[in-house]
């Protein structure tokens, strides 16, 4: 199949690795200045220090014979690997193949809030780890294998910790991650059970990740491979294919509106560049969408930045029960900005009680436990279609990336058994459950 060059040359540095073949991916490239780089562990300009990110040689042709390529592939997002920094082989590997989690049409939902245009949660639980970061974390041990380390890790809020864990030992790779002291105790546990190193930092994230960024530039860190930071380009990338299996699930066609969870909002900006790329190769109709970005009021450094029209995103300090989304200082920031107001989004929040009360509405309506994430995008959702702001009348889907059974804290007070009763039909009739 042919392919399209992507522009300009790579430059060679001491940290690129030679030799190196991700699929497409071509080089890496400053989000900032545009300064190209050849592939390797790198995630800074050595220019402007700006993040760096994938650039690649896209197939051409008749879309629709990628259509059907893509169509006859795994049921995992490697359906997707000519579009991935991905070897051709990858799907001959040993990795947990995460991916093409259902898109559930939810029309319980959609009565509740008023929509009336076609209301869908990308339910991400199905995940072999149950959250979105099976994705991401897929793509990154690719490029680990690649660039030739021995140990994964990576600063997390509890669902990357996990994954890594999981993903690692498929792998038949050493796993040490990084996490708050404080995560809730089901993430803890999924995270330790896959046999690795488990090291809680007293702190919130950033105060981890701060860790992380010392250990990568120190002896201590030869030879590992940190997901989120300087496998952080390609690690990135995974979260494309969920802009990849909307499309294809609602018949090859963008919604009309999204709304996205915003943690450190490098997911937001990967899903707008998977639309652009679907755009791009003729797979979908080129035709407005509005990409909503949602965080929690306890940690809205985002939405604080997007009401008050600044283009720079102020730190906060994490105060809420959405732990997965309790970054402070955001590294896609600006660019999740950048790409609300591109597009005709918004960036919105909610408090921890709209949260509460959005993970049981989805529980109740659709059949849906989702976890404090998809509590705040589905609580977004709900503010913003009361607000006027999203259209219902227009064609939405809504992002659920993780398991309500990992945060089980967060509903535990009030979702509890109705009654406790002696097992005799006397007894029931007197508890009053008798009746319809």
């Amino acid at each position: 199949m042919a392919v399209q060059t992507v522009a300009g040359t790579a430059d060679t540095t001491a940290s690129a690795t030679p030799n190196v073949h991700l699929g497409p991916a071509a080089a890496l490239s400053c989000r900032e200045c545009g300064e190209r780089f050849e592939l390797g562990p790198l995630f800074a300009c050595a220019s402007c220090f700006g993040p760096l990110e994938v650039a690649y040689e896209l197939p051409t042709g008749a879309p629709e014979e990628l259509r059907k390529r893509i169509e006859a592939g795994p049921d995992n997002i490697w359906r997707y690997a000519p579009l991935l920094p991905v070897p051709a082989d990858v799907a001959e590997k040993p990795n947990l193949n995460p991916g093409f989690t259902k898109l559930v049409k939810a029309d319980n939902l959609a009565r509740e809030l008023g929509v009336t245009g076609g209301l869908y949660v990308k339910d991400d639980s199905g995940n072999p780890t149950h959250s979105f970061k099976d994705r991401v974390v897929a793509i990154a041990v690719e490029a680990a294998r690649a660039f030739g380390f021995t140990t994964l890790s990576c600063s997390s809020t509890g669902n990357l910790a996990g994954a890594v864990g999981a993903a690692a030992a498929r792998a038949g790779l050493r796993s040490c991650v990084f996490i708050p002291h404080d995560l809730e105790q089901g993430k803890v546990v999924m995270a330790a059970v896959y046999g690795g190193e488990l090291v809680g930092i007293e702190g919130n994230y950033d105060d981890v990740n701060r860790f992380c960024s010392e250990l990568i530039g120190d002896p201590l860190g030869e030879g590992w491979g940190f997901v989120n930071v300087n496998l952080r380009p390609y690690y990135g990338e995974g979260s494309k294919t969920l802009a990849y299996e909307i499309c294809e699930q609602l018949g090859w066609r963008l919604p009309d509106q999204i709304v996205i969870p915003i943690a450190s909002g490098s997911q937001l900006t990967k899903i707008d560049k998977g639309f652009q790329e679907l755009i791009k190769l003729g797979l979908v109709e080129d035709r407005p969408y509005k990409i909503f970005g949602a965080q929690a009021e306890g940690c809205s450094p985002v939405s604080a930045a997007f009401k008050a029209g600044h283009d720079v995103v102020r730190p906060q300090k994490p105060n809420t029960i959405a732990k997965s989304l309790a970054i402070g200082n955001p590294a896609d920031g600006p660019y999740v900005l950048d790409i609300a107001r591109r597009t005709g989004g918004a960036v919105e929040d909610v408090t921890d009680e709209q949260v509460v009360d959005a993970i049981k509405l989805l529980a109740r309506t659709e059949g849906i436990f989702g976890e404090t994430a998809g509590g705040v995008t589905v609580g977004v959702t709900k503010k913003l279609v009361e607000a006027g702001v999203i259209d219902p009348t227009l064609t939405t889907v809504v992002l659920n990336t993780g398991d309500g059974l990992k945060t089980l804290d967060a509903v535990s007070a009030t979702s509890q058994a109705t009654a406790t009763i002696k097992p005799s039909l006397d007894a029931f009739r007197a508890a009053g459950l008798a009746s319809a």
